[in-house]
């Protein structure tokens, strides 16, 4: 099995995300211009919830760790409960990242519930991962709208 934690997401959570997104003006290069900001801090305090860490929300990364690592959560939007062979992704433009970390979280659309995935090490992840370019489908029929490096779920810690 894959290391998948189930975690519902309250009220309380979600203004709290509404909150932190305002505060984040819209990035150069966001996929969804912008509307996906609140599914990503949705993400970072799920993260924090099942993991720990402090919130710092930088450029590089996300969250640093007790030990001083950092983590950069990697969250996507989805409307079904992700499985095994699913693709975990980061933007080629953001490989240049200085985190020491990559977790991945999914979010159900409606915002009631999500799952922390895993996480590699940022070495582990470009060792794994295959790069994928915009607009082509891979094996499952997915296609990437920007070119991005993927690895499966089942292959996170």
């Amino acid at each position: 099995p894959y290391p998948m934690i189930t975690i519902p997401i309250d009220t309380h959570m979600v203004e709290e995300a509404t909150r932190l997104a305002a505060e984040i003006p819209v990035l150069r290069n966001s996929i969804r211009s912008g509307e996906g900001t609140i599914y990503g801090v949705l993400g970072e305090l799920m993260y924090i919830q099942a993991c720990g860490g402090e919130r710092q929300n930088t450029y590089d990364y996300d969250v640093v760790m007790d030990d001083t690592h950092t983590v950069d959560v990697k969250t996507k939007c989805v409307t079904t409960e992700p499985r095994p062979h699913y693709d975990c992704s980061v933007a080629a433009i953001a490989s240049q990242q200085d985190c020491d970390r990559y977790a991945f979280i999914r979010v159900l659309k409606d915002m009631t519930q999500g799952w922390y995935l895993g996480s590699l090490t940022k070495e582990e992840f470009y060792d794994k991962a295959r790069y994928m370019e915009a607009g082509k489908c891979d094996d499952s029929g997915w296609s990437p709208i920007i070119d991005c490096y993927s690895v499966m779920i089942s292959e996170l810690t």
